[in-house]
């Protein structure tokens, strides 16, 4: 015989399966630092593309006033500056991405914990 509140169950747990589950299946297979250290690997090199193309299409959009200023400058200085602002963004981004990964993670984390009680209701239902 059928029973409503275990289909309802299952279909509710199917669904979820099928659709965000699996992305926190993907999310919580890994141990948390380990996730985020992926993470912020990830933006690191996100980060220093980023920057680089920045700088690029700034000194581009500027090369004239860049190439007219080349012998006066000291060039010591000038990469200093671009390394500390290379430094402040890429911070500034592994922070965000820490920040996100953690909470993904724990969002994650604690969807799976429902899924599993939502199991374990649905094994004593058979029962």
């Amino acid at each position: 015989m059928l029973n409503k509140d275990r289909v309802m169950l299952m279909t509710r747990m199917a669904s979820y399966e099928a659709g965000e589950g699996k992305k926190h299946m993907d999310v919580v297979r890994f141990f948390k630092g380990d996730y985020i250290a992926v993470g912020i690997i990830k933006a690191i090199i996100c980060a220093t593309l980023s920057f680089g193309l920045i700088l690029g299409l700034y000194i581009y959009y500027n090369f004239d006033v860049f190439m007219a200023n080349m012998y006066d400058m000291d060039i010591l200085a000038f990469v200093k500056d671009i390394l500390i602002r290379y430094a402040w963004f890429t911070g500034v981004y592994v922070l965000i991405t820490y920040i996100v990964c953690t909470i993904r993670y724990n969002i994650s984390r604690r969807k799976l914990k429902r899924y599993f009680k939502n199991l374990k209701v649905l094994k004593r239902m058979y029962d």
